[in-house]
């Protein structure tokens, strides 16, 4: 009996908490269950969701949450001196401060061995590596940090009434370890009003859960399992079809991964009254790059636009200044993905892609007809997906790999064989695919009709849901693709 309350109740590095887990749920049930005697009064379910968020945290990712409680300890202050400094050059020196403080940290827990083998790589050298964890969502929570202190430094937003409201905002576990990234400008003012949801509010959370979990738990991981995984591992292993197939499946599921953690961080936050912006919105419906990243991981590409792109210059200082900026801002986004070389590159090739999609806007005008928004859309997938096997890939040697083999040549009768012998998994591709198509107008529909249900049917939705999960889940549970960022 110990033994069980101690795993309940303790950090699990084999099993850290996510959404996609039954003691998740058993630890939301319990949430949900006292949240109802306590969220009338805003002291009171500030401190309460804090404290949750908190053990959330500890539970996902052990005592780095340490780190976190620092982090807004000191960027609290710090926000609170920038906006009471009487002097610019002192605003500045405490903005620089928060920069280099929550930079530094994230260099050091992210980049460090990174820089440490690109140095014995160019000096011949043999310096050794550290053993250094990542903390779990440090990317996430840093920028969400400096959106805060940047915005007290521009003016565009009063600092937080009291250190419980910021690290409410910081540590609010539906958007702590994997995004959305949420700006404190947007979130801050819902800290104090009364929760008030309506039958279609509910419906709406509801609706996002069970997709969420369905994209996530059933599509990306059994796709990644049961066939992704298995090209990756070895390219060669396989033919030029299979190759391309596993290329499309990538793009499924990460986008499933990634859209369905969304879904639910959005879902989770609205049952309990707090509302998240949209993160994802069709994104291989887009018919150029621009449009895509207006439609892909939404939250990240708005910050690296208005807190490095338009710092940089942005759009004022010439065509081809922009073209630069642009290429810079997704070159450093890449960086941000991840310490490696892959993740450089594929952020190198979304800002060229970004660049000449602004030349080409810039020096001809595309008629804006049927057919050329649908080679827009194909056109933009394929170079999308093509990115996509650097970001999946180890390394280098492995990407090209994959590369050649699908140079080598399409064999469209093996597709054939490919649906007969992994049935299930190209169902799944197909579906996640389809699911682009179906219009908004089918969403709210469906949500419409959730919200004239009652609790009870509800309630059953999303047991189908979890019953579908547990049908289809390998032993495993897989972690989300973001989770490591």
């Amino acid at each position: 009996m110990f033994e069980l309350v101690r795993n309940y109740l303790t950090y699990l590095p084999k099993e850290p908490l996510l959404f996609n887990t039954a003691l998740f749920l058993y630890y939301f049930l319990v949430l949900i269950f006292f949240y109802q005697f306590v969220y009338l009064r805003k002291q009171s379910r500030v401190l309460y969701l804090t404290l949750f968020s908190i053990f959330f945290y500890y539970k996902s990712g052990g005592l780095f949450f340490m780190l976190l409680l620092i982090s807004t300890v000191v960027d609290f202050n710090l926000a609170q001196w920038i906006y009471t400094a009487k002097t610019k050059r002192i605003k500045t020196f405490l903005l620089i401060v928060s920069l280099v403080i929550n930079l530094g940290l994230l260099a050091y827990f992210k980049y460090t061995n990174f820089f440490i083998s690109i140095l014995n790589d160019a000096a011949n050298a043999h310096f050794s590596l550290y053993k250094i964890i990542l903390p779990v969502g440090i990317s996430f929570y840093t920028f969400q940090v400096l959106s805060y202190t940047i915005d007290v430094y521009r003016n565009q937003l009063k600092p937080a009434e009291s250190i419980l409201d910021f690290g409410f905002y910081i540590t609010f576990f539906p958007h702590l370890v994997a995004g959305p990234i949420v700006r404190a400008k947007d979130f801050l003012p819902q800290i104090g009003l009364d929760i008030q949801l309506s039958k279609r509010d509910i419906a709406q959370a509801v609706f996002l859960i069970m997709t969420g979990l369905f994209k996530k738990a059933v599509i990306s991981d059994f796709i990644s399992v049961n066939f992704v995984d298995r090209i990756f591992d070895n390219p060669l292993l396989y033919s030029g079809t299979e190759n391309l197939l596993g290329v499309y499946g990538y793009a499924i599921q990460i986008y499933c991964d990634f859209s369905g953690y969304s879904d639910m961080a959005i879902g989770i936050a609205l049952l309990l009254g707090y509302r998240l912006g949209i993160n994802f919105d069709m994104p291989y419906q887009s018919s150029t790059i621009t449009a895509f990243w207006r439609r892909w991981h939404i939250s990240l590409s708005s910050w690296l636009r208005d807190y490095l792109y338009i710092p940089l210059g942005g759009n004022r200082k010439g065509k081809w200044r922009q073209y630069i900026n642009l290429a810079i801002t997704m070159l450093l986004g890449g960086l941000w993905h991840g310490a490696s070389w892959n993740f450089i590159l594929w952020g190198a090739l979304h800002g060229g892609a970004l660049a000449l999609d602004k030349l080409k806007n810039d020096f001809f005008k595309i008629p804006d007809a049927k057919w050329i928004r649908i080679a827009g859309v194909f056109i933009t997938f394929h170079f999308v997906a093509f990115c996509w096997i650097f970001f999946r890939s180890p390394d280098f040697k492995t990407a090209l790999a994959v590369i050649t083999q699908i140079g080598s040549g399409i064999q469209f009768e093996l597709i054939k064989a490919f649906a007969l012998a992994y049935p299930l998994v190209a169902v799944l591709i197909a579906f996640g695919f389809i699911s682009h198509l179906y219009p908004k107008w089918l969403e709210e529909m469906t949500i419409n009709r959730i919200a004239k249900t009652n609790l009870a049917v509800q309630a059953f939705l999303i047991f189908i849901v979890i019953w579908m999960v547990i049908q289809v889940k390998g032993s495993d549970i897989l972690p989300f693709i973001y989770f490591q960022f």
